[in-house]
């Protein structure tokens, strides 16, 4: 595994900034692959001054934002019409779908720029945007801002390192599970509690 990803980094990054920008592109969309594979890494080539910061930040960003598109579009087009068939398998009717319309609209900016920080997630936050129709210009805004906070975090703590295999050995491969593990118990634990007091 932690070979594999070392591979296609070496091989994406040797594209240069195109390669940021088609790794994050990989990232925001369905795909699922690391950021932190481009990331980082580009921190470190940064810090050794084989890149710049402006272009690996805009080319991050640019990517991010093209494949969280791709998401929101699928979701646009495809998604609702999937949801409600065979949303009852998944305890989601008319009823509940409407409740997360309406928190869309009241939070729904909130909801996608904060997505952009937690993993997993990041992946897929932009498909429930797409499939409640959330409105095109305030969607590319918060996840363009949101991205764009990461990316520049991500390639700051890059510049940090001093060795190469350092970086995918230790943060991409160890710590990446353990916060997507603590956003999925956040998010059973937020459920649970909507339940509860719609019995109450």
């Amino acid at each position: 595994m932690e070979e594999l990803i070392k591979q296609a980094s070496e091989f994406f990054m040797s594209l240069g900034y195109f390669g940021i920008f088609i790794m994050m592109f990989l990232e925001s969309s369905f795909i699922p692959f690391p950021s932190e594979v481009a990331l980082l890494p580009a921190g470190y080539l940064i810090g050794t001054k084989e890149m710049s910061f402006i272009p690996v930040l805009l080319a991050g960003t640019l990517g991010s934002l093209g494949g969280a598109g791709l998401n929101y579009f699928l979701g646009r087009t495809l998604g609702r019409n999937l949801l409600l068939k065979y949303g009852k398998y998944l305890f989601l009717d008319e009823n509940r779908l409407a409740q997360m319309e309406n928190l869309f609209d009241k939070r729904g900016e909130l909801i996608v720029f904060l997505g952009r920080f937690i993993p997993v997630v990041r992946q897929y936050i932009s498909f429930p945007p797409g499939i409640l129709e959330m409105n095109i210009y305030k969607f590319s805004i918060f996840t363009g801002l949101g991205a764009g906070i990461y990316v520049a975090f991500m390639v700051s703590v890059g510049t940090l390192y001093k060795d190469y295999e350092h970086i995918i050995n230790t943060y991409i491969v160890r710590y990446k599970y353990l916060v997507a593990l603590l956003a999925l118990v956040y998010v059973g634990y937020k459920i649970l509690k909507m339940r509860r007091n719609k019995k109450d």
